[in-house]
Order: structure tokens, then C-alpha cells, then sequence
């Protein structure tokens, strides 16, 4: 006697899969969410397996793969040097953010740069939005294609007649892969089958291929995180509403690094690479103001002067204010402590407001050391040395730990012209291109440096 297939059920929100259909899901509890899935077809499992050869890894020849150059510097660097042939690379982000616009250009640049067919599938835009948008950011050439429509495998077709350099799915959520595939297009059902139909195609033709995927509010890409298993890269392209600038990281990248950092500014244009980072979130302001302190942080292998403001006010309630932007709330009040009771400096009678400048935010602690110093020179309404960066972590008891690739720092320390670095005396490092001031106290830190 046969066995009946069983009924399967999955939830479109978190992929939990289950065989009896519910109002509401078990796993994320959310209502009308589970839909039901194809059935299985029954595949005979051979009697005997034929395992197949194992080879010795060092007796392989393997070469490094050709890139494919966008042009578009910061996202070549994230990226690990360019687009791998047969890779599959899946960017989320927020609405509006400029997804479309750095992958329409990037598609734009290869057509003119090396001379070869690109194909741009849009199953969210009308021929005319996106020829528009190409017009704006002059990307429009003879060799960029575009097929605007739902239907992934209308748009494939044309990958057999025509030599592509890679091609641009926008986006995911928007395409159907197919009759066979049952649901709309979003759902979990059809999101997998287009990220494979998509794979398969790369692989298939050895060229690269780039997939737009919307997000959740939580910031997570929308679809079962099955997706971000099967692609080889998943890149995160974010950014503030008040500032034009953007930030692209790789979440996961087989290819390359996931320490690197893109930085771009959205501007009528189009997104153009920032190469001084630095800049954003330092004024290069030589005169020395109480509050005020400077640092070296990483974004990844990125160097970043950031600027850390304090301002104290006193205040006539019992229960002093703290207000933090750009560093988490607990560490400020954490900082203002160690300062209160190990450097002897009252804090309790006075509110205490902490910024990044620049909308920066930091959660490396080699800011601490710049974060007390700030703090100390609001409170005592006191200057500190200008032109002096401060590297260190900070702990409860007032010592000064050492930081992460310290010479990195201080090279970029260097570059940007401050004069005194402040560091952990526990650091082992010879650096000539910037003066050295080692201490191992945060009381150590502040006794010389504060301008009375």
C-alpha cells in the first residue's frame, strides 16, 4: 500500500513549515500567513551509491578568477576586488536608499568601459522610469539592455542569444520564476525559486549576476534566510534620511572580505565614491573647545576620524539627564562613573549630553579613552591639547586597555596631521610619525592634557 502524501504548509513571513494549517502561525504567531506547498513528487533512492572520487586539495589546479571591474571603486573594494564569473550577489536595503541607481550605473559603466552587452531586468519599474533614471545619471549606452516585466523566465531567454557581461535582477520579491512556481511573487515559494532559477543561470553561462532584495522593518532581507544561504555575497546598502550619504558592507562574501567599507554620496547625479573618508565627521577645526575630543575608530579595515562632543550643564534636580547620540546609551553612563569616582571629577550635579559628529556611531571601544577625555573636559570646562587623538579602552577600574590594529590607527592619525596620540602604555608598537604618549590611567591620561 502506498503512502498519501502528506500536505505541507509554510509561513510567508518567517518560513517555519508545518502540516496542519492554522489561523495563526506557531513559530512567529503571526495570522493568515501559512500557505500551502506543492506536493512532493516521490523519488526512488538507488539500492547502491556510487560515491564519487576524492581528490587531494593541494593536487588541484585552481586559479584565481578573472574579476569583472564595475568601475565604481568602493563597490569593487567591498566586493573583494570586482564580480567573480558565475557569482551570485544579493544587495538589500531601505526604500529609496539607491539600490537601483549604484547598480543601474555600475551596469551603465561596464557596457561603455568593456564594450559587452548588459542586461538590466526591472520587475518593479516601467521602461520608461528606468530609461529616465539612466538619462539622469548618463549611464544610457548602446550595449545596456533592459526588459521590464514579472516573468523571470521571458527575461532569461534572452541570456542564450546574447553574450551578456553580467546581468541585474531588481528585485527578488518582484519576479514570478514561472508557472511551475505556485504563489505571487514574494512569497517564500517564489522568492526561492527565483534566487535558483537566477543561480542556475550564473553558473550556467559563468557570468556574474546581481539580485535587489527588499527589507524587512527589523532591517533583515525579507524572505527565508534560506536566500542569503544560497547566493555567494549579500551585501548591506544603508544610510540615514538627513544625510546623503551611504554605506555599503558585505554581510557574507566567499569571494573576499566582509571587514571592508563603501562609503557614497547620493547626489542628482548619482552615487558618487567618498575616497577621504575622514572628512565626513571631522570639521578639521584647529581651535580647542571644551567637550571635545578626538579618535581614530574602524569601520572594518576602514580608518575613521570621528569627533565625540560633550557639553555639561548644571542642573537643580536630584536626578541628573544623560543623552547619548552616536555612542550607546549605558556605555556613556558606564564612562561617566569611572570618571566621577576614579579621576575625582563630579559629574551627579551637572547633565551630561555625549554626540558623534556627523551622525557616526561607534561601538568600538578604543573610543572610550576619547569618550572619558570629552567627558572630563565638559565637566571641568576645560580644553584639551588640540591636535591629539586618543586610543584606548577604558575599564571599570580607570586602566587603559590596548586596541585593535593600533597601527592602522595611528597611521591614519599620522595622515591627518594630529601631532600627540594618546595610548594604553600595554601597547607593543614603534610608530615615528606621530608622538607617542603612553599611560596606563585614565588619571595618567588627563593630567597633562587638559588646557587650563
Amino acid at each position: 500500500m502506498q503512502n498519501k502524501s502528506i500536505t505541507k504548509y509554510i509561513c510567508s513571513e518567517c518560513g517555519h513549515i508545518t502540516t496542519t494549517r492554522t489561523g495563526k502561525c506557531p513559530s512567529c504567531s503571526s495570522w493568515g500567513t501559512l500557505e500551502e506547498l506543492p506536493p512532493e513528487d516521490n523519488i526512488k533512492k538507488p539500492s547502491q551509491v556510487n560515491l564519487p572520487g576524492i581528490k587531494i586539495i593541494s593536487s588541484l589546479d585552481v586559479k584565481a578568477p578573472q574579476r569583472l571591474l564595475t568601475g565604481i571603486n568602493e563597490l569593487d573594494r567591498v566586493l573583494g576586488g570586482g564580480l567573480v564569473p558565475g557569482s551570485v550577489i544579493l544587495i538589500g536595503g531601505q526604500p529609496g536608499i539607491g539600490k537601483s541607481t549604484l547598480l543601474l550605473q555600475a551596469a551603465g559603466t561596464v557596457a561603455k568601459k568593456y564594450n559587452s552587452p548588459v542586461l538590466y531586468i526591472s520587475g518593479e519599474e516601467s521602461d520608461a522610469q528606468v530609461a529616465l533614471r539612466a538619462s539622469r545619471l548618463n549611464t544610457a549606452s548602446q550595449n545596456l539592455y533592459l526588459y521590464s516585466g514579472s516573468n523571470l523566465e521571458d527575461a532569461l531567454v534572452n541570456l542564450d542569444n546574447n553574450n551578456f557581461a553580467f546581468f541585474v535582477l531588481d528585485s527578488v520579491q518582484a519576479m514570478s520564476a514561472g508557472d511551475n512556481s505556485s504563489g505571487w511573487p514574494g512569497s517564500i515559494t517564489q522568492v526561492r525559486a527565483v534566487a535558483q532559477r537566477v543561480i542556475d543561470s550564473a553558473r550556467e553561462k559563468n557570468i556574474p549576476a546581481v539580485m535587489i532584495g527588499h527589507i524587512t522593518k527589523d532591517g533583515k532581507i525579507a524572505g527565508p534566510m534560506l536566500l542569503e544561504h544560497m547566493v555567494d555575497t549579500v551585501l548591506n546598502f544603508s544610510g540615514e534620511g538627513y544625510s546623503s550619504y551611504r554605506m555599503l558592507r558585505a554581510i557574507k562574501n566567499r569571494y573576499g572580505s566582509t571587514d571592508e567599507l563603501g562609503i557614497f554620496e547620493m547626489r542628482e547625479d548619482g552615487l558618487i565614491p567618498v575616497n577621504d573618508k575622514s572628512g565626513l565627521y571631522w570639521n578639521r577645526d584647529d581651535s580647542a573647545v571644551p567637550g571635545v575630543a578626538m579618535t581614530i575608530a574602524l569601520e572594518g579595515n576602514t580608518p575613521l576620524a570621528a569627533e565625540i562632543q560633550t557639553l555639561a550643564a548644571k542642573t537643580i534636580f536630584p536626578y541628573p539627564r544623560r543623552t547619548s547620540r552616536g555612542i550607546e546609551l549605558n556605555r556613556f553612563q558606564l564612562l561617566t562613573a569611572v570618571i566621577e569616582r576614579r579621576c575625582r571629577i563630579p559629574a551627579s550635579t551637572h547633565d551630561l549630553y555625549i554626540n558623534v559628529a556627523g551622525g557616526l556611531t561607534l561601538q568600538d571601544p578604543s573610543a572610550d579613552l576619547a569618550s572619558c577625555a570629552a567627558i572630563a573636559s565638559a565637566l571641568k570646562n576645560t580644553a584639551l591639547q588640540a591636535g591629539t587623538c586618543w586610543l584606548g579602552e577604558v575599564g571599570l577600574a580607570g586602566e587603559i586597555r590596548p586596541v585593535s590594529r593600533i597601527e592602522l590607527r595611528l597611521k591614519e592619525a599620522a595622515r591627518l596631521g594630529f601631532h600627540n596620540a594618546v595610548i594604553s602604555s600595554r601597547e607593543k608598537v614603534k610608530f615615528t610619525g606621530i608622538k607617542l604618549i603612553t599611560v596606563s590611567h585614565i588619571n595618567e591620561a588627563l593630567a597633562g592634557l587638559l588646557i587650563h
